[in-house]
């Protein structure tokens, strides 16, 4: 990639202030313009008032009963989940994120009997992925939240239960959680299993309840395999078998990609503007299969479902960008930092893009010896950002004031008045909110 250019070369700046376009000779090599980058936004401009009514505290007793609002072409239409297929063109290819909700909130008393929570966030060792983390047997560490810290005098905390001890000690203090090493007997259990012995769900503090029973099931999607996530991946609770089955018939393909979701999904933006505000970085692991058949669709109509997939799919068009640009690239190079999208240089910004893109990365993985890409994305899709792989989403309906909510405007584009059109349409017409709520197929704006 050349750093400078030749005095023939041409600088014509988009009336639309998206993008400067440099011409030299037969490339166009894109840069960002400053007014349209995200770190100037102010998250004021998306809020809006959630009565607590609206919040879904309990999912419906059949998934696909969700009412599902449908926006394409600045028309809003509404229908319900189990007709999903009748909004999706024939061809398509559906991308699910199968990560599996781990029972994460784990209940110790001290010795005074007074209750303390700890909150499993992630491994504490950034060379692990979230596959070999809960295989772990004996010991492991967690970075973790801890409700009521100031409780925890004791070196150690110890949790009994028929045949079975957990014991968990704090042996480092971060800014905003702790590193807790757990031990158990008998040491041939796994974590996976120490924690499904004695966790609990963690749903959403919104929700304001404990976990009940239901939630062991319904806080999950019927696809959930790979055990990782603190929160649901909430677009495709309302997808069932039978929907699922009625999408092959119209001749819709799948394809899983794993995006463990962490605790910052829920983190509020609280700087003035977004720069002031740090995405939380989660791991992404997809194997060449699902890249391929990414690749092998984009011609087609690609829909995320969920924020978790979008996020997915389009932090494998960085990474396989930044591949592209670097054949030798580690595979911490890759990583995708909050502000990459914005400030990479690159040649072009449609699909042929996304094609070399793609490949590029197959390529490298293949030179790596790699059949699955493990790596951290800390990507913001927020106004200014435009879509690379996906065609649309099929998202819940956000919390106000939330990264979330920045996601959704970008997608559909960047007026600010379409996000607010669909969220007053969906608050007028009785549509449940957030997790357990309804949800949407929003179309990107062509």
């Amino acid at each position: 990639m050349p750093q400078t250019f030749s005095a023939e070369a041409l600088m014509i700046i988009s009336v639309c202030n998206v993008f400067i376009i440099v011409m030299t000779h037969q490339k166009a090599f894109y840069f960002s313009t400053t007014n349209m980058h995200p770190k100037n936004l102010s998250i004021a401009g998306f809020t809006y008032h959630l009565p607590d009514e609206r919040i879904a505290k309990y999912p419906l007793a059949e998934r696909d009963l969700s009412k599902l609002l449908i926006y394409k072409d600045e028309i809003i239409s509404e229908d319900i989940y189990r007709n999903t297929g009748n909004h999706i063109p024939a061809k398509s290819l559906l991308v699910f994120n199968n990560t599996k909700v781990i029972p994460a909130r784990l209940f110790f008393k001290n010795a005074t009997g007074a209750k303390i929570e700890i909150f499993c966030l992630d491994p504490a060792d950034d060379n692990t992925d979230m596959t070999s983390a809960m295989s772990q047997t004996r010991k492991t560490r967690w970075n973790c939240l801890i409700g009521r810290a100031n409780k925890w005098k004791e070196k150690q905390l110890h949790f009994t239960g028929n045949d079975f001890t957990l014991t968990a000690e704090i042996v480092e203090k971060k800014p905003d959680s702790f590193v807790v090493e757990f031990t158990w007997q008998p040491e041939g259990l796994t974590f996976a299993e120490v924690l499904d012995k004695t966790g609990m769900m963690p749903i959403p503090p919104y929700l304001k309840r404990e976990p009940e029973q239901l939630d062991q099931q319904r806080y999950q999607t019927v696809y959930a395999l790979q055990k990782g996530s603190v929160a649901a991946p909430t677009a495709g609770l309302h997808f069932t078998e039978q929907v699922m089955s009625g999408l092959v018939s119209n001749n819709v393909g799948f394809v899983y990609v794993t995006l463990h979701v962490g605790a910052g999904t829920f983190k509020p933006v609280k700087a003035e503007r977004m720069e002031g505000h740090e995405m939380h970085a989660e791991l992404i692991d997809v194997d060449t299969a699902a890249i391929q058949s990414i690749l092998n669709s984009l011609n087609q109509n690609i829909i995320a479902v969920g924020t978790t997939s979008l996020r997915t799919i389009e932090s494998l068009y960085w990474m396989g960008l930044k591949a592209q640009q670097n054949p030798g690239a580690s595979l911490h190079q890759l990583e995708i930092k909050q502000w990459d999208p914005y400030e990479i240089i690159t040649e072009h910004t449609g699909k042929e893009q996304a094609q070399h893109a793609l490949q590029a990365l197959l390529n490298w993985m293949k030179k790596n010896g790699l059949s699955r890409l493990v790596c951290k994305t800390q990507i913001m899709i927020a106004p200014g950002y435009k879509l690379r792989i996906a065609d649309a989403i099929i998202t819940n309906f956000h919390q106000p004031a939330s990264t979330l909510l920045l996601l959704v405007a970008a997608v559909i584009g960047n007026d600010k008045e379409d996000w607010k059109k669909i969220y007053d349409y969906a608050l007028a017409n009785q549509f449940r909110f957030l997790s357990y709520g309804d949800g949407s197929l929003l179309w990107a704006k062509k």
